[in-house]
């Protein structure tokens, strides 16, 4: 297995469902620039095409990506939300991405997005939305804004201030 985003955060799902902690020891073998530079992150889980759990930052919470991604394996697996824990039975049929995101672009348009390319976040007042690109269903741009509106919990026709930005999605 590639020691990359996606087996960092395996291994932490892993150790944290069956241990109730992080894995012990050093993990050896992470490409170096997971340490370098902080950066926003997603960690999402699936089983059988549907989401189990996505959390995620979109500006850097850690002084590294590596503590990023496992602070957010840890949340995908165990808070979010929607889902309840993620169980011992489940682990051998988690799929996992992890979406690195580069830092937010402010818009002033819905013309300066593109479905596959970008993300988008929307703001209005205190209520803010995320979506990340290139999800299964989102095929347009209307239907991308109406999702992340909804998700924030935006009224259609409340005026929201928009930011749009990309990821390295790994596998």
């Amino acid at each position: 297995m590639s020691k990359g985003p996606v087996a960092l955060a395996k291994l932490v799902v892993e150790s944290f469902v069956t241990t109730g902690g992080l894995p012990s020891g050093n993990i050896e073998g992470m490409p170096e620039w997971m340490s370098l530079d902080p950066q926003g992150c997603f960690v999402s889980l699936k089983i059988d095409g549907e989401l189990r759990g996505c959390i995620g930052t979109i500006e850097p919470t850690q002084s590294s990506l590596f503590d990023e991604i496992l602070m957010n394996a840890v949340s995908a697996a165990s808070r979010d939300p929607r889902f309840p824990p993620v169980t011992p039975d489940e682990l051998s049929v988690l799929l996992y991405s992890v979406d690195v995101l580069t830092a937010p672009e402010s818009i002033t348009n819905s013309d300066e997005l593109d479905v596959k390319r970008y993300g988008v976040i929307v703001t209005s007042g205190p209520k803010r939305g995320v979506l990340l690109p290139d999800l299964d269903g989102v095929d347009t741009v209307e239907r991308q804004l109406m999702y992340v509106s909804q998700k924030a919990g935006i009224l259609p026709g409340e005026p929201v201030e928009m930011q749009r930005f990309e990821v390295n999605r790994f596998k």
